[in-house]
């Protein structure tokens, strides 16, 4: 139904009660990143640690989730356990769709349980059911359990966390329906905190589509633009895998702790490589018809005779950086090992490579050694990384505790610190040059999605500090746009802002419509403001020496001009998030 207000369900993991809320802000907020910072603006503690039962986990969809393709993602909001500063993360899957068929805008969690509890919500659906049982269990197994407790169509969704989450490290994630996660910044450690093993959303509900003539046909219009044509190509095809080969190409893709951008034997985990040798089936997130999730395979042989056991895998460009080239792993089929073993421990492959990366040049170097990693670490050694990623989850000594916690507190202890390769957090697959690392290390998210300066990097004439700050600052906009209503920002060259408008009238918002770059403006301040008063504070942003090492095709990274460019963002940073007066 539309509205000009949020539905927000509320729960209490303590008492296990829930309410509905009425909130008004359509016009104002959209919906998704809009959304999210306005509850947590409203129910959220910034001077609380993210460990308070009293501070919200929030999940929020657009106004456009459900009616046109692509609409296909959820935020999910919360205080980090990286940096105790509000945080988002998004993820596809079948969640937004089932939230819409929940009828909610909106889910917000507070509270703890005394016990390992999975939180179950639809239409008419609220209950808290103790899983002690499934704690200590992996994602996976999780998984099938809750799909036999709640038999459901396309339209539930299982949202759950594996050992990492559980032992609170700021690398965990959440696992939303087997093959998407909110990845980045802890957001398993903030559910793992309120003793949260899984959220089943129940989409047991049903929603008219909109009224008269225009819906239709638009409809049909944007679903050609993405399956007729070939702006889409890439990601059903090789997928974002394509960009190992490229990357390496020239001389930008992360290798081996980042001691070097290129990889001569790189061929052996190009996204080629993977189509060819790997590659079982493509699937896509509910409501989505490009199909840009990559299953590979494992095969394991039974003790009988020609019995084999298949399992699936997903991998696309960042995991295959992360757990591939950055530890010098040059086989698909052990890079897929090492993704289902983080995935088994519900860990954020991005951190947990970029983490055990630093940890192989810290025993190169030295500064700690197997009484530490439990077992000898050396790059290409695939069978030690797949110990040392399952230790990493279970937190199985003080060191991998503490490297958890994230990279740069493991080597402020042990030594290292200039080799970290973090950028406010982990860094993503891309080693481009200055904009790009300035722009991940400042970023609202610490991610390569915040912006697009990894493409500034590859299309930049000259190294002008104002212009490649402008491009980060309407990027970003542009794509917060994006995330409030919410798309995925795969389909950003085809959802514009003329579109966008066009979208929202012909489902009933059209006040919305009007004043949609008011909108994104708004939004994007309000998260800034929300991200300075947790703690946020740009120039005190260290990036680490080994980025000024780097060299690409364009030649060794310029550190004068990344040092400008910091300080005319964070300047940037501090005008967009100055409290309202």
């Amino acid at each position: 139904m539309i509205r000009d207000y949020f539905r927000v369900l509320r729960v209490d993991l303590a008492t296990g009660r829930g309410r509905i809320e009425e909130i008004d802000g359509r016009d104002t907020q959209a919906g998704g990143s809009g959304l999210a910072a306005l509850l947590f603006d409203r129910m959220g503690f910034p001077d609380r640690g993210w460990e308070d039962p009293a501070q919200p986990l929030i999940l929020a969809i657009g106004p456009l989730t459900g009616y046109f393709p692509l609409m296909s993602k959820v935020v999910c909001a919360f205080k980090s356990p990286y940096h105790d500063q509000y945080a988002e993360s998004h993820a596809g899957g079948r969640a937004a769709l089932s939230l819409r068929f929940a009828d909610l805008d909106a889910l917000v969690i507070t509270g703890k349980t005394r016990r390992p509890s999975c939180l179950v919500v639809g239409s008419r659906t609220l209950e808290v059911q103790d899983v002690p049982y499934l704690w200590g269990k992996s994602v996976q197994r999780t998984g099938r359990v809750l799909r036999n407790m709640f038999v459901g169509s396309g339209h539930r969704s299982i949202l759950r966390i594996g050992p990492a989450g559980e032992n609170r490290s700021a690398l965990a994630c959440i696992n939303v329906d087997s093959y998407r996660h909110f990845g980045r910044l802890g957001g398993g450690a903030a559910m793992g905190a309120k003793n949260l093993k899984a959220i089943v959303i129940l989409g047991d509900a049903s929603f008219e589509l909109p009224p008269g003539k225009a819906y239709a046909p638009l409809f049909e219009k944007i679903y050609g633009q993405l399956t007729a044509t070939t702006m889409m190509d890439k990601y059903h095809n090789l997928g974002t895998a394509a960009n190992v080969a490229v990357l390496n190409r020239i001389q930008a893709l992360p290798c081996r702790n980042l001691q070097r951008t290129s990889e001569t034997d790189i061929v052996g985990i190009t996204g080629e490589t993977f189509a060819d040798r790997t590659l079982l089936r493509n699937t896509a997130c509910a409501g989505c018809p490009v199909g840009c999730i990559h299953l590979g395979f494992l095969r394991e042989k039974f003790k009988e005779p020609n019995q084999y056991l298949y399992r699936q895998v997903t991998y696309d460009h960042e995991p295959i950086f992360a757990l591939g080239a950055m530890l010098s792993v040059l086989d698909p089929f052990q890079v897929l090992t090492l993704l289902e073993t983080a995935e088994k421990a519900g860990l954020d492959v991005m951190s947990a490579g970029v983490a055990l990366a630093w940890a192989t040049e810290a025993s190169d170097k030295g500064l700690i050694s197997a009484k530490e990693t439990l077992v000898p670490l050396k790059f290409g050694d695939a069978g030690a990384y797949v110990q040392a990623v399952t230790h990493l989850g279970l937190g199985a000594n003080d060191f991998y505790r503490l490297l958890g916690r994230g990279t740069m507190k493991a080597a402020e202890h042990y030594g290292g610190s200039d080799f970290a390769c973090v950028l406010g957090q982990e860094m993503a697959g891309y080693a481009t040059g200055e904009v790009f690392f300035v722009s991940q290390a400042l970023g609202f998210r610490h991610s390569h999605l915040d912006a697009g300066g990894y493409a500034y990097d590859q299309k930049q004439k000259g190294k002008e500090a104002a212009a490649a700050v402008d491009f980060l600052v309407q990027d970003e906009k542009a794509r917060v746009l994006l995330t409030s209503m919410v798309a995925c920002l795969f389909a950003r060259e085809v959802y514009k802002e003329d579109l966008l408008a066009e979208c929202l009238k012909a489902v009933g918002y059209g006040n919305l419509a009007e004043t949609l770059d008011d909108v994104a403006r708004r939004v994007q301040e309000m998260r800034w403001r929300i991200r300075l008063k947790t703690g946020f504070v740009p120039e005190s942003v260290s990036i680490p020496n080994r980025f000024k090492q780097v060299v690409t095709w364009q030649g060794p990274v310029d550190a004068e001009y990344m040092e400008s460019l910091q300080q005319a963002y964070s300047q940037r940073i501090r005008e967009m998030g100055k409290p309202n007066v």
